[in-house]
């Protein structure tokens, strides 16, 4: 047993312990504080759901029921969500260099977000960066509003249809794949997989992540290949190896001490502004989680639209 099974095994024991010992939440304090109460859990996940079929409830193996949830509602999962490239693959830019949320968080724990267009600075930017679903409408009728005619293509340059070669006339017998099978390439697009899980965390009261992964020949992937589609700064940090609560299996997690918070700042700023109406609901609250949990795992394209 390596020492990172060890520290794996004694850390699930852990869980189980205070997992067993924490309290289960009754009252809804979604709004003040980011977390969430098993029923609504349920509720947030019907309205997920519904609006993104992909996703489905599932039982899990009989021994791990939590009685706090309907037997047939313990946990969320979508499968075979693609993931395009590596984490290593994302590109650079001026404004996008490795940064980390700091505010009123330890260095040790903080959500680095890497790589990508939508990372985040502050949970403050975070929360400004996440549209409600007319805010999203409105930006898809303004880019439409947007689109002219202007560059269309004069019909005269388009080629008769009889003047496009035959493709057939283009291959060359000695190239045929069959006779020069392709080998494996950098530039070609490896496209893995993952099925992503949502948990509900007695502890700290807010929904958890687990990934599963699979390469283009769908075996499971490794630790250390599923640590290659995680930026580095989320490797055994953010990211771990930990026991899935309702399966006999081993899971990359994504550790849900700091979702409270960030969903606290976020429901904050979508309720700014309603002139005396609610905001966010509750029955939203999975939706709204997954499109921040979108900007920490950048490269896993799952559902998580208000639009299906």
């Amino acid at each position: 047993m390596s020492v990172q099974d060890a520290y794996n095994k004694v850390f699930s024991n852990f869980q189980k312990v205070r997992d067993y010992l924490a309290p289960v939440l009754k009252n809804s304090k979604f709004k003040e504080t980011g977390c969430i109460t098993p029923d609504e859990f349920v509720a947030a996940g019907e309205f997920l759901v519904y609006k993104c079929p992909t996703w489905s409830w599932e039982t899990g193996l009989d021994d791990k029921i939590r009685d706090y949830l309907p037997k047939d509602k313990q946990f969320l999962v979508t499968r075979n969500v693609p993931c395009l490239r590596r984490a290593s693959q994302m590109e650079y830019t001026e404004d996008d260099s490795e940064t980390q949320l700091a505010d009123d968080m330890d260095d040790s724990e903080g959500f680095v977000y890497t790589h990508s267009s939508r990372a985040s600075r502050t949970i403050e930017e975070i929360a400004q960066n996440i549209m409600t679903e007319e805010e999203e409408e409105a930006e898809i009728r303004n880019r439409l509003d947007k689109l002219t005619m202007d560059q269309m293509p004069d019909l005269d340059e388009i080629p008769d249809m009889d003047d496009i070669p035959d493709m057939d006339d283009q291959i060359d017998e000695e190239d045929d794949p069959s006779v020069n099978p392709v080998k494996n390439n950098d530039k070609i697009l490896q496209v893995r997989t993952y099925d992503v899980f949502i948990t509900y965390d007695k502890y700290y009261q807010t929904p958890h992540i687990y990934l599963f992964g699979y390469d283009e020949q769908r075996r499971p992937l490794t630790s250390t290949q599923v640590f290659e589609d995680v930026a580095q700064d989320y490797v055994k940090k953010t990211v771990t190896i930990e026991n899935h609560p309702h399966l006999a299996l081993n899971l990359a997690s994504i550790h849900p001490c700091k979702h409270a918070e960030v969903m606290k700042k976020i429901i904050e700023r979508m309720s700014e502004g309603k002139n005396g109406e609610d905001g966010l609901r509750v029955d939203q609250y999975l939706i709204i989680f997954l499109k921040f949990m979108s900007s920490v795992i950048p490269t896993i394209d799952y559902d998580h639209t208000m639009s299906a």
